[in-house]
């Protein structure tokens, strides 16, 4: 393990323990396991800026007389843009760098939180959700791959890990910080995002200070859809189903549990609504640390069953109205959603290969927001539609057959294992 700070940049780059202080063309160099926990840092902040509007729309709508459509609109918009830019962008960090992406990243999510902070009207909540779109949507794969790079050798299940726990992290942020601020603070539409504004200032700040890395691909940049190597179809195949299954459950426990939960404490506070369902993230942060030991495959097939028991103990808990049961459903969906996440990521980072792994991820991750939009889409409209609980019960039944697939599937074929840890799956 390195020290904090690269002799060279050049050693730094190509991962050779080093000591002391760099500078490469005027910049101090951070060394490995500070790079690490920087990258892990990005990786938080692309839950915490997701999450964030979500605890003070409801005030903007009540300040400002805002339609439904309207709301709905500024939700929408955010997923919408996040596939827009991984279908564009999503490999640029082969090109340009994992450290020049994050940073161009960090930037346009910087733009969307200020915008928030000082909104006059909705059209800066607009260009305030896009931007933030564009920012995660730029820093997701490259911090998701710089962990790889970054980690210790043979440390691929570690970064997969800890970014697991580091989504945890910036989610259990958005919901608990952001609602202590909202609920007792001043200016609940102002100060959590000028609280947001500062912690990304300093990622960014440290960000710069990683070593250049990645931009190895020989293929000339263009805007163009991320793509897969044939031979890693089968491993992307296994892993894409394991997040795509977690992000579902993820939307249909944020977004219809939210609501489940409101009903069930009966209560307006911003904080204590948050807290209940930070529980969620919590119990996801823990697992994800312990689960670094676990077989990639095993890891998915418990979280897919923790994933089928969770969605069908909240559809218990809304039809028998019971508190206890929806805190049991939460903390197994986050033990589902960390292993599922977890299983994904670590599959990824055992098969790709350093000038392909950005593309990999932006595709991993166009497929998990993807679901997440069309999910929270149709969930929406069932729940004004036809009622709370009827959305809750298609919701899980979509989850349960989605959990069925992945459990099925990671237990399919021994020698699937095998392939994924060599990078030699089959198409």
């Amino acid at each position: 393990m390195t020290d904090s700070i690269c002799l060279t940049s050049m050693a730094c780059e190509s991962g050779q323990p080093t000591s002391g202080v760099a500078r490469d063309r005027g910049r101090f160099v951070l060394g490995r396991r500070a790079s690490f926990w920087v990258s892990a840092g990005v990786v938080a902040h692309t839950l915490w800026t997701s999450a964030a509007p979500a605890m003070v729309y409801r005030i903007y709508a009540e300040e400002w007389h805002l339609a439904l459509t309207t709301t709905t609109a500024i939700f929408a918009i955010y997923p919408i843009v996040v596939v827009l830019t991984l279908l564009g962008f999503g490999d640029l960090s082969d090109h340009i760098g994992h450290r020049a992406t994050m940073l161009i990243g960090l930037a346009m999510s910087l733009a969307g939180v200020f915008a928030f902070a000082v909104a006059p009207d909705v059209a800066w909540l607009f260009a305030g959700r896009a931007l933030m779109g564009i920012g995660v949507g730029l820093t997701a794969s490259p911090s998701t791959a710089a962990m790889v790079e970054f980690a210790a050798e043979g440390q691929s299940q570690r970064a997969a890990s800890v970014a697991a726990a580091a989504q945890a992290v910036g989610f259990a942020a958005a919901l608990l910080l952001g609602g202590a601020l909202i609920e007792y603070a001043p200016h609940p539409t102002r100060l959590p995002f000028w609280f947001l504004f500062a912690i990304l200032a300093m990622l960014f700040v440290a960000s710069w200070g990683l070593p250049r890395q990645g931009g190895a691909s020989a293929d000339r940049w263009r805007i163009r859809t991320p793509s897969v190597p044939p031979n890693l179809r089968g491993v992307f195949a296994l892993a894409s189903l394991a997040v795509l299954t977690a992000y579902t459950h993820g939307v249909l426990i944020l977004s219809l549990g939210g609501q489940v939960a409101h009903d069930l404490v009966g209560s307006s506070n911003a904080f204590v609504n948050g807290a209940i369902l930070s529980l969620f993230a919590i119990v996801s942060g823990i697992v994800g640390v312990a689960a670094r030991r676990l077989d990639p495959r095993m890891a998915m097939a418990s979280g897919a069953f923790a994933s089928a028991a969770g969605v069908g103990l909240l559809a218990l808990a809304s039809a028998c109205h019971a508190l206890p049961i929806f805190l049991v459903a939460t903390a197994t969906a986050g033990t589902g959603y960390s292993l599922l996440f977890f299983a994904g990521l670590a599959l990824i980072n055992r098969a790709a290969t350093p000038e392909h792994r950005g593309g990999i991820f932006a595709a991993l991750y166009l497929v998990a927001y993807l679901s997440m939009g069309t999910v929270a889409l149709v969930l929406g409209v069932l729940a004004r539609s036809e009622g709370l609980g009827l959305a809750i019960d298609v919701g899980a039944g979509v989850i349960a057959l989605l959990s069925l697939a992945a459990f099925g599937y990671s237990l399919m074929s021994p020698k699937f294992q095998s392939d994924a840890e060599t990078g030699a799956c089959g198409p």
